[in-house]
């Protein structure tokens, strides 16, 4: 086998890898998030949480390689859970400003509750080292990954 064919399916092997692990870690944590919260819906409640400073809708949906309209969907549903604040720019009408309430502070904080034990559990079982090995090349290929989306 040549090495290109060699490359080619280490590459390859290594994406099935990353989608594979994605799926069963979303589908596990999914099971676990207080009733009625989804992934997506945790995802911008600890964003918002760890800003702590509002973000348009539009900076949510680059933030999270979505479309506007994805992020409005999501938006709409965590407002009206009463999870995040929505509220006009008072010098662009056109825009608006969101923010987390005390209420996705709560339901962020009881959702990383439940996840929490899973992902220590599947970290600890792989090992420290391991895992510290393997961040470094994970950020690595999400910020190429980043990096060609803007292109």
């Amino acid at each position: 086998m040549s090495s290109g064919a060699t490359e080619d399916t280490l590459a390859v092997a290594l994406f099935a890898e990353l989608f594979m692990a994605d799926q069963l870690a979303r589908a596990r944590l999914s099971k676990v998030l207080p009733r009625g919260m989804e992934l997506s819906h945790f995802t911008v409640l600890n964003h918002l949480a760890r800003l702590q400073e509002e973000r348009t809708p539009a900076q949510l949906a680059r933030a999270f390689h979505v479309t506007r309209g994805a992020m409005s969907n999501t938006l709409a549903k965590l407002q009206w859970a009463g999870h995040v604040h929505i509220r006009p720019d008072w010098e662009d009408a056109r825009r608006k400003f969101v923010s987390i309430s005390p209420s996705g502070k709560a339901a962020r904080d009881a959702a990383l509750h439940a996840i929490a034990p899973i992902i220590v559990e599947l970290a600890r079982k792989l090992g420290r080292d391991r895992v510290r090995a393997v961040i470094p090349v994970l950020r690595e290929l999400r910020a190429m990954l980043e990096a060609r989306s803007i292109e």
